[in-house]
């Protein structure tokens, strides 16, 4: 499968190029326009009925996948999210896997499997990701979407970053993270607007977005606020 990310600046979309019996599976709803030659489906993906609801229910993610097929001959197909955010390719070759945010996904090849993986008890809890994320895994490219862009901070051995906890994307599955105060002391965690957040140690790379959607929501709220009064 040949592929470009269009747009990367500013409202990116994916164009891939599927030849003749080629695939792509993406979230319910990510297909923006397509050749008239291919085929799309829903399907539950590769655990079938539970694991749709896995991710419904877990990770709040689409129970369906869109599989999209050049079942009569080759086409093309854009890919978008309805976020404004970036688009980011990462290819696996199978030793290791991806733990993705939720709607952190957006497509991949058919022969990467998108699953659900539990975190544990303080990341559940305190991380603003929940107890389930997304684990993706396999050989092939997956897609990941973001809201704002999306940043890479490659981590040498032994080498430690602190990140806001909302603005994890994804993480290589051999990584793991401990969630702490911002600062030495709650008060001074809480006065700083971070209060908890994710300390990874390397080596690895941390995917983070550079906007927090909930910080988006507040400021929103604050305007439509202001906006009424």
């Amino acid at each position: 499968m040949k592929y470009e990310i269009l747009y990367k600046d500013a409202f990116p979309v994916v164009q891939c190029e599927l030849s003749r019996g080629e695939s792509i599976k993406a979230e319910s709803d990510a297909m923006v326009a397509m050749s008239a030659n291919l085929d799309i489906t829903g399907t539950m993906g590769d655990k079938g009925f539970l694991g749709g609801l896995a991710r419904k229910f877990l990770t709040g993610e689409s129970f369906f996948f869109q599989r999209i097929t050049a079942s009569r001959g080759p086409g093309n197909v854009l890919l978008g999210h309805p976020a404004p955010g970036g688009i980011i390719d990462v290819g696996l070759d199978g030793s290791y896997g991806l733990r993705v945010q939720k709607d952190g996904f957006l497509a991949s090849e058919e022969s990467v499997e998108v699953d659900t993986a539990m975190q544990n008890l303080s990341q559940g809890l305190f991380s603003r990701e929940g107890f389930f994320v997304l684990n993706i895994h396999g050989k092939g490219v997956v897609f990941l979407s973001s809201f704002g862009a999306i940043h890479a901070i490659n981590l040498s051995d032994g080498e430690e970053v602190i990140i806001d906890n909302g603005h994890l994307v994804a993480w290589p599955d051999y990584m793991n993270y401990k969630v702490e105060k911002a600062s030495s002391g709650w008060f001074s965690s809480l006065t700083s607007g971070e209060g908890l957040v994710c300390r990874f140690r390397g080596p690895g790379p941390v995917l983070i977005q550079t906007r927090n959607p909930s910080s988006f929501r507040s400021w929103l709220q604050a305007l439509n606020a202001g906006a009424s009064s």
